[in-house]
Parts: C-alpha cells; sequence; structure tokens
C-alpha cells in the first residue's frame, strides 16, 4: 500500500511521496516506526525527507492524504498481504521442515534474496571497505547485490586495478548455490549481519555490469572499459553495447534524434522499428521528413515478418552509430553523468 502511495503521480497538490508521509505522522511512534521497518532503502529515504517537508500540512492536505489512502485501500485485497510466511508456515505444518523446504525452494527460490538485499542499507563507505577487504570474488558477489547506483558509488571510491577486477568478475557471475551465500554471509558478519537460506540465486551479469559502468562518474568509466577490454577483449565489448542500447535512443532530443537518423540507412532503421515500442517509433519517424517516415510506416505495414535476430543486430548497430557519433562530438546522448555549464 505505502509503495504504491510513494510511486502515485496524481496531480493533486498532496503527492503520493507527501501523502504517506502525513499518514505516517499521524499514527503513533510505535505503528510508524513498523511500517517504516517494511520499506527498502530508496523508499525509506524518500518517505523521511516527505516527513520533513509536510510538518506544515494543511487541513486540506491531511484530508487529501487520507482520501487517497481510502481510494487505494478500496483497490487492494487483504488476501495475498504477508503471504510467504503463511505460506511457509503451513507447508512445514503439513509436510515437515525436510519436504517443506524441497518444494518451497523449487517454487519460490526469490526469498533467498532478501537477506543479501540488506546490504543495500550499508554505507557506500563500509560496502568500499567490503569490497577492499575481501576476496575479489566475494568482492564481485557483493557488488552484483547492490543497485547500480549503490554499486558505482562504492566502485568509484576504489582504485582502477580493483574496479576493473571487480566489474569483470561480477560480469562473469551467473547462478550462486546455497553453500556460497552461506559463506558470503560468514564473511559479512563484520559488516552486516544478516543470514541467508534458499536455492540459487541469479546475481550479476553482463547486463549488471553495464549498469554499474554506467553510472560511474564520466572519465571512470571509460578508463574501466579500457582495462576490461585488456583483460578480455570480448567482455569489454559486449559491456560497452550494453551501456547504451536501442531503447535509450528515445530519451534524445528532435536535434540530437535528426542527427542520428541522417547518418542511419533507412531500410536498416525500417527493419529496427519493427522491434521498437510504438512510442520509440513515432518520436524517431517524427524527426524525419513526412516522405521519408510515410514511406517507412508503408515498408513496415507491407513487408514480411523479420526475424528477431535480424531486428535485434539492427537495433545494435543504430545504438553503436550513436556511440561513435557520440565519442566524436556530433551527437549528445545525455546520461545522469553529463554536467553542464
Amino acid at each position: 500500500m505505502f509503495d504504491e502511495m510513494l510511486a502515485d503521480t496524481a496531480s493533486t497538490k498532496v503527492d503520493g511521496d507527501a501523502a504517506a508521509a502525513i499518514l505516517l505522522t499521524l499514527l503513533g511512534e510505535a505503528e510508524a516506526a513498523a511500517i517504516l521497518g517494511a520499506l527498502n532503502p530508496v523508499e525509506a529515504r524518500r518517505i523521511g525527507v516527505a516527513m520533513l517537508g509536510v510538518a506544515t500540512a494543511s487541513a486540506a492536505d491531511v484530508e487529501a492524504a487520507l482520501d487517497m489512502f481510502v481510494n487505494r485501500s478500496r483497490a487492494t485485497t487483504g488476501l495475498g498481504l504477508d503471504a510467504a510466511p503463511r505460506v511457509r508456515s503451513v507447508f512445514k505444518a503439513a509436510l515437515g521442515n525436510v519436504r517443506a523446504e524441497n518444494i518451497l525452494t523449487e517454487i519460490a527460490p526469490q526469498t533467498s534474496a532478501s537477506a543479501l538485499d540488506k546490504l543495500r542499507w550499508m554505507s557506500t563507505d563500509a560496502i568500499a571497505a567490503a569490497l577492499t577487504g575481501e576476496h575479489p570474488q566475494v568482492g564481485a558477489l557483493i557488488l552484483a547485490c547492490l543497485t547500480p547506483e549503490m554499486a558505482a558509488q562504492s566502485l568509484a571510491k576504489l582504485d582502477e586495478e580493483q574496479q576493473s577486477d571487480l566489474i569483470y568478475r561480477a560480469a562473469s557471475l551467473g547462478s550462486v548455490n546455497a553453500a556460497a551465500l552461506d559463506e558470503l554471509e560468514q564473511l559479512l558478519d563484520r559488516y552486516v549481519l544478516v543470514s541467508a537460506t534458499g536455492a540459487a540465486v541469479k546475481v550479476g551479469g553482463r547486463s549488471d555490469a553495464a549498469k554499474i559502468v554506467t553510472n560511474l562518474p564520466k572519465g571512470i568509466d571509460q578508463r574501466v572499459l579500457k582495462r576490461l577490454k585488456k583483460r578480455d577483449k570480448t567482455l569489454g565489448q559486449e559491456i560497452e553495447d550494453d551501456m547504451f542500447v536501442f531503447d535509450d535512443l528515445a530519451a534524445l532530443d528532435s536535434k540530437n534524434m535528426g542527427a542520428l537518423l541522417r547518418s542511419v540507412d533507412t531500410q536498416m532503421l525500417t527493419l529496427a522499428l519493427r522491434g521498437a515500442s510504438p512510442a520509440t517509433v513515432e518520436k524517431m519517424l517524427a524527426c524525419l521528413s513526412a516522405r521519408a517516415a510515410e514511406t517507412i510506416r508503408d515498408e513496415m505495414a507491407e513487408s514480411a515478418p523479420a526475424k528477431r535476430a535480424e531486428v535485434e543486430a539492427a537495433q545494435k548497430e543504430i545504438a553503436a552509430v550513436a556511440r561513435r557519433m557520440a565519442e566524436d562530438g556530433e551527437v549528445n546522448l545525455g546520461g545522469k553523468n553529463d554536467d553542464y555549464v
């Protein structure tokens, strides 16, 4: 309920964050603390900021918050609330611990990730200390369990050799069995008290590694990529490819989009757009001449279906063109690491 209110984008004066903050301030300290304890780190920080901001909320603001809560409540069923603990308890009572765990491990493997998620509550300084103090393979697993933003902030505190080594190892991770997670938890006792059980958890991989590198400060990202390519040229290139993909092009403004599309073959663009969202298609075609846009629409409507691999290859090539043009200063791809003066 509260995470839905935090995500509310209604255009009222009291938005989702403020409404949740008002409701928490109306509760007793124990009740408010219980709710805050169920939030994740990002939500907790957001609600904390909001609670400071609603100290002078008017009666109308309080009424709006209560209305929002009531409307949300009407659309919510209580059947699934706290379902996991209840299901686990029922299964253990019916089947015994061993048989219950075997079944629950198969149908709900994601439960084992909850303990590792607690790492996200650590400060970046503490995370950096863990990354430096433990074996690099353990550090890679820690890195893969963090959000890309926190992983990048923690990684930025290390030297370049450690950065590239950990990114390489994180990109090479796959499924991690329960025994490895147990060993990791023992090593983490000095940094954070956690415990976890369960089956293999999918962590790390090329895509996650690319997100981490994308969030590194400008300049550091390219140096890390350079070292990665020296160590493993193929993996380094794949990570760079994943850092900016075709779907990201939808965020370009008209000027940069137009410059990019003028450098792309029409047939390749037509093929790539077959796998794009309607919004992306309209955004790109709007940057072309009316005649060119109409030609592409007709081609997409009349031609036979294309193989998914061919569509993805065309999208990858256009994304590569965009990266090359950005490196040459011909287009600005934007991004959170860009500074403007």
